[in-house]
This record gives C-alpha cells, sequence and structure tokens, in this order.
C-alpha cells in the first residue's frame, strides 16, 4: 500500500467517529481517541510505511521528504558560494571570517535595514563576514537559490528568507558544528 493510500485509508478510517460525535456533542474527546485506536489496530498497515524499522535497531526510520529538495539546496549554495562570498562584494567582517552570511536586501526595505544592523551587532561578537547584494542588481544569482523575499540570509549550508531575529541568528552562529564557506 503506498504511503498516500495509506494516508487516505487512515484520513477515511478516522474520520467516522465525527460524524457519531457531531450528533451527540457531548461526548468526550475520548470516544474520538477510542475509534482512532480501534481504527488502527484493526488496520495496523495503514501506519506500516511510517514505522518501517531501522536496520537492527528497532526504531522507526526518519521520513524525510525533503531530502531531494534539501540536496539540491546544498548543490546550489556550494555551485554559488564564489558569488555570494566574493571578498570583492560590498560587505563587513573580515574577508577571512570563519563563518560567513550573504545577506540579499532590496532598496526601500525597512526590515533589509533592520537585518544589516542585526549582522553588524552580530559581527563585533563573531568571526563573521557579511556579504551585502541587492536583489534587483544580483538577480540572476537570487533566481538561482530560489529568493525572492528581502532580506534573505544564505549561509553556508541553509537559506532563511525574511526578515529573522538577531536571537535566531546567533543560534545558527554558534551551533557547535559552526559552517565554513571555501
Amino acid at each position: 500500500m503506498s504511503l498516500f493510500n495509506a494516508a487516505a485509508a487512515l484520513s477515511l478510517g478516522l474520520l467516522s467517529p465525527f460524524a457519531a460525535l457531531a450528533e451527540a456533542p457531548t461526548q468526550s474527546r475520548s470516544v474520538l481517541g477510542e475509534a482512532i485506536r480501534a481504527t488502527l489496530i484493526e488496520t495496523p498497515d495503514l501506519l506500516a510505511p511510517l514505522m518501517a524499522r531501522t536496520s537492527g535497531l528497532n526504531q522507526p526510520a526518519a521520513l524525510n521528504i525533503y531530502a531531494d529538495d534539501m540536496a539540491a539546496d546544498l548543490s546550489a549554495l556550494a555551485r554559488a558560494a564564489p558569488r555570494l562570498y566574493d571578498a570583492a562584494l560590498p560587505g563587513f567582517g573580515p574577508s577571512e571570517a570563519k563563518q560567513k552570511i550573504a545577506l540579499f536586501t532590496r532598496k526601500d526595505c525597512a526590515e533589509c535595514v533592520d537585518a544589516e544592523v542585526g549582522l553588524r551587532t552580530l559581527s563585533e561578537t563573531y568571526d563573521l563576514r557579511v556579504t551585502l547584494l541587492d536583489m534587483d542588481i544580483h538577480a540572476d544569482l537570487a533566481r538561482d537559490l530560489g529568493l525572492d523575499l528581502a532580506p534573505s540570509y544564505v549561509f553556508g549550508d541553509m537559506m532563511l528568507r525574511g526578515a529573522m531575529p538577531s536571537i535566531v541568528l546567533e543560534r545558527y552562529l554558534s551551533r557547535d558544528q559552526a559552517f565554513t564557506v571555501p
């Protein structure tokens, strides 16, 4: 049974208790829980695709529906790195810094100004180089990375679209396995 068919069957099996609850709204949630439990016990193959066991560990295998997208993003980041972190581009922080971020901004973008101010503050604490890229001037690069929102932050191993509080960026910068860009 495909994952889609299993999900559809599970949905249909789980929706039938709602009809009973709609007719008797005073019944407790435990009735719904029991109905779901009974459905899962009667048709255990509904969860089989999600409960595949890893080799010998007897733990559920991780279901990563975004694995292909993540691989494509990492590949795009690797290809774009020389254009993102070129020391000749405008920016701040030492060009030989261990950590690098490319910040895509647009003119007349208040959030972009705030993003730059926040990164300038972080660059005082972290060994950080920030490259400043105008999303309209560097439209081909933004398009290659799938970026359409300013500000956008491009790290060596991920992209963040939209304004981020400094505390979030600081968390990424202080990761145990800090990223580096060649």
